[in-house]
């Protein structure tokens, strides 16, 4: 009999520890030697590349989304609170605002990537923090059947006239790119004009909805007749045939321009799978990448000039670009959530 020296109570305790050990790893997935990235693009757009990854390097790895009701501050919260004993390598950011105020805390790592020299200056941090890829533009969805041609909205600001009152919805400007667009108004604007225009749609009686998904959902369905969203959720509802447009605002000399959001990249500090977390970074940002994006159901907006992108893209030679000073608007953050909390008392 194979166990007849072995002492049977030592067997036991071996079976018992190994148990122990087996349950603990359920109960705390991150013992394990595995790159983690925390992700904020929604999972429908971001795991399909995620997987494509782990497929072609076998690198054990797991991924950590968030909810559309707390976009990005759930998973910054998350890598805050984490910050004596990280859990997470990369986070892959939905927005720029909150990589940057975690950068400003100490708590992101420097990397280039090896594709870094092929991505514009402006949207990479110049110590290595983090790295901007695959825009998103916060544009009007209009509802085709209930606004006519010459009623069409051309600015945000058009939000604020009487005849859309009760008709137009925004995502919780408290979180994900609604936030960031808000604080990005405020850096450009200045307090005055922003604290209007806010105060406006209040009076305009806009409803405020759990994300840009529902906002484009909502008008898509004929529930409101305008909605300020992210270009993404715009495509979607647009692809499945529902009667809607996309308008990017404030193309006139004189009006501020659409804004453009880039999603980020970062290496979390002391992050304990980095190494291999490098990796994952370097693959996804290449310009290979932003053309998959672009050309997927979230037509996410390449940065690179080296991206190769379809004609659904042709429209946005003729769009004027918000320029935004990002590290003013992270500034600024805590102060415009305060004055919107205080406004819309959510």
């Amino acid at each position: 009999m194979v166990f007849r020296n072995v002492n049977r109570r030592s067997v036991l305790q071996s079976i018992i520890a190994a148990r122990i050990v087996d349950q603990r790893l359920s109960a705390d997935p991150f013992l394990y030697k595995t790159i983690t990235a925390y992700v904020a693009l929604d999972r429908e757009f971001s795991q399909p590349l995620l997987d494509q990854f782990r497929k072609e390097t076998n690198l054990p790895f797991r991924a950590k989304y968030d909810v559309e009701s707390t976009k990005t501050i759930g998973l910054v919260n998350s890598i805050r609170s984490e910050s004596a004993r990280p859990r997470a390598d990369l986070f892959w950011n939905n927005e720029i605002i909150h990589t940057i105020r975690l950068k400003k805390i100490g708590l992101l790592e420097a990397y280039r990537p090896t594709f870094a020299s092929e991505f514009p200056k402006r949207f990479r941090d110049p110590d290595d923090k983090w790295h901007g890829f695959a825009a998103r533009g916060r544009v009007l969805i209009v509802h085709s059947k209930l606004v006519t041609e010459k009623d069409q909205p051309n600015s945000i600001e058009d939000l604020t006239l009487p005849r859309w009152s009760g008709r137009i919805g925004i995502a919780k400007p408290f979180f994900g790119t609604t936030a960031t667009h808000a604080a990005s108004l405020y850096a450009t604007w200045g307090t005055n004009k922003a604290d209007q225009f806010f105060a406006d749609l209040h009076r305009n009686r806009v409803q405020i909805m759990a994300g840009n998904k529902p906002v484009a959902e909502a008008v898509a369905a004929g529930k409101i007749a305008i909605g300020l969203t992210d270009t993404d959720d715009a495509l979607v509802v647009k692809a499945q045939g529902h009667p809607v447009k996309l308008i990017y605002p404030d193309r006139n000399a004189d009006q501020t321009g659409t804004l453009f959001i880039p999603n980020t990249l970062a290496m979390i500090k002391n992050g304990p799978c980095q190494e291999s977390a490098k990796r994952l970074l370097d693959w996804l940002y290449r310009p290979g990448v932003e053309t998959l994006l672009a050309n997927g159901p979230s037509g996410q907006i390449p940065l690179s000039p080296k991206a190769r992108i379809g004609p659904k893209w042709a429209d946005l030679n003729s769009v004027k670009t918000m320029e935004v000073d990002f590290e003013k608007a992270a500034e600024l953050f805590d102060d415009v959530m305060k004055r919107l909390a205080g406004l819309f008392q959510l």
